[in-house]
C-alpha cells in the first residue's frame, strides 16, 4: 500500500514505470515475429518490385493515396467476398514500409492488381468520373507529362539489397532502360497491376 501511494505521488516515477511495462508488452509481443516464417518470407510467387513497380509505389505514396485507399483485406466475411482472400504478412515482406492503412475513403487496394486494364487506370488517373461516376478521387492528370525519375532508381535498388531484396546485377545495370521514355502515369499504373498478384488461394 505504500509503495503504492509513493507511485502514484511521484509522476517521474511513475513515468519511468510506465514507459518499462508498455515497453516490456511491446517486445514480448513484437520479438517473436522476427523468427516466424509466415511473416518473414514472401508468399509463393512474390517478386520485389522491378524498376517501374518500385517507382510507381514511390509516387503512390507521394501523391498520398494511403490517405484514402487501404492495402489491407481484413480477415471477416464482408471483406473476403468483397475484395478476396484476407491479407497476410507474408504478402509485404518488400514493402517498406507497408501501406496497410485503415482509411477508406475508397477501396481497398491491395488486390486489384489484374482486376482491370492499364487504359481503365490511365483512364481512372485523368478523369476518375469517367469510370466510377460517385468518385470523389481526384484528377491525377499531371502523372502522364511527368517522366519517370530514372536518377535514383539504381542506388535505392542497391539499398533495398542490404535489407534482403535481392535485385540482380542485371536487374540493377538495366534498371534506367526500364524507365526510359516512361511517365510516372505509367509507372503508378505498374505498381497498381502487381499489387495482390501473389496472392494465397482461398481454401
Amino acid at each position: 500500500m505504500f509503495a503504492h501511494k509513493v507511485l502514484e505521488k511521484n509522476i517521474g516515477l511513475l513515468m519511468v514505470l510506465t514507459f518499462v511495462v508498455v515497453a516490456v508488452g511491446g517486445l514480448v509481443q513484437i520479438v517473436p515475429l522476427f523468427f516466424q516464417k509466415s511473416t518473414t518470407q514472401p508468399v509463393a510467387g512474390l517478386k520485389p518490385y522491378n524498376a517501374m513497380q518500385l517507382t510507381g509505389r514511390d509516387v503512390y505514396i507521394r501523391e498520398g493515396c494511403y490517405n484514402c485507399h487501404s492495402q489491407m483485406i481484413r480477415p471477416f466475411r464482408a471483406e473476403t467476398e468483397r475484395y478476396g482472400h484476407f491479407s497476410v504478412a507474408g504478402e509485404f515482406v518488400y514493402d517498406r514500409p507497408f501501406q496497410w492503412g485503415s482509411k477508406r475513403t475508397g477501396p481497398d487496394l491491395h488486390r486489384v492488381g489484374g482486376r482491370y486494364s492499364d487504359q481503365w487506370h490511365y483512364t481512372h488517373m485523368m478523369n476518375p468520373r469517367d469510370v466510377v461516376p460517385e468518385s470523389n478521387m481526384p484528377s491525377y492528370f499531371w502523372l502522364a507529362d511527368a517522366p519517370a525519375d530514372a536518377a535514383n532508381i539504381q542506388a535505392k535498388m542497391k539499398v533495398l539489397n542490404l535489407v534482403g531484396h535481392g535485385y540482380t546485377e542485371d536487374e540493377i545495370t538495366n534498371a534506367p532502360k526500364m524507365l526510359e521514355g516512361k511517365t510516372e502515369m505509367d509507372a503508378l499504373i505498374a505498381y497498381m497491376q502487381v499489387l495482390g498478384t501473389s496472392a494465397p488461394k482461398a481454401k
